[in-house]
């Protein structure tokens, strides 16, 4: 099947997919880059178009199977191309994509769930998407995202993802003030801290892990509502750990085996 042509109308629509507002209108987002597209395959996330603007298209049967099919097809320019992508050196494959519906956080669904993630105010988009990324890794594969956190659709987070977002789970705009309190009675909770806190350790099988921002990490009144708190130990006079470094580190202290008795 060779691709159709994009309309200017059509053109413009996807462009305003780098907008939050556009993006939750819509329902839509955008995945760029061939891993990427192909994690999307089996995912919960729905294809609806593919974009290419690379020479070998003829040569992209493999990234076409399997796809819906009411999947639609375009051939971009180079041109138009760039109006879309982010990267400073495109592939010249991109999907259109629609979001599986966020799940739901009553007390059924989160005591079913072993190891939950907890973000706060996560709010720059290649964080987010590393952070993600390592959540996938280490099996958290519910994730909660507080408010005033990046949009997990932003193309920046999905591309720092490398796909692994769409194997998750995931809840935007939470009340960790309000949902702490109930997963108190399903889950153990660990706050992270820079400094005070218990070293990285064993933990119950259903732990759930709050991590704030690089900047200004957790506010006192999450930090006092956690079961304990965690601090990675450092051996030399650097300032700090990247945030997707430190999560990775604490991700990996809650994959181990579980404590004893939990």
């Amino acid at each position: 099947m060779k691709p159709d042509r994009p309309t200017q109308t059509q053109l413009k629509l996807w462009e305003k997919l780098h907008m939050g507002k556009f993006r939750k209108k819509e329902g839509l987002c955008l995945a760029e880059g061939e891993k990427i597209i192909r994690e999307l395959k089996g995912s919960p996330w729905k294809i609806k178009t593919l974009l290419f603007w690379r020479d070998d298209y003829e040569t992209d049967k493999g990234i076409r199977l399997d796809l819906p099919a009411d999947t639609e097809i375009y051939r971009l320019t180079e041109r138009e191309g760039k109006r879309l992508t982010q990267d400073d050196n495109p592939e010249g494959i991109m999907a259109v994509v629609a979001p599986p519906k966020e799940i739901d956080m009553n007390a059924a669904s989160l005591a079913k769930t072993a190891r939950l993630l907890l973000l706060h105010r996560i709010n720059n988009p290649n964080n987010l998407g590393a952070v993600l990324r390592s959540a996938h890794w280490f099996g958290f594969s519910t994730v909660c995202l507080s408010g005033d956190s990046a949009d997990y659709t932003n193309p920046k987070v999905v591309r720092a993802s490398m796909g692994s977002l769409f194997h998750l789970q995931l809840r935007s705009e939470c009340d960790f003030s309000a949902l702490l309190p109930r997963l108190k009675e399903t889950h153990h909770i660990v706050g992270s801290t820079p400094r005070g806190g218990n070293l990285p350790q064993r933990c119950p099988e259903r732990t759930a892990l709050l991590i704030g921002s690089e900047s200004h990490g957790l506010p006192k009144n999450l930090l006092e509502m956690a079961d304990e708190l965690w601090t990675i130990p450092g051996g030399s006079n650097a300032e700090s750990l990247s945030l997707p470094q430190a999560a990775a580190i604490l991700m990996y202290a809650c994959a181990t085996s579980p404590r004893e008795g939990s």
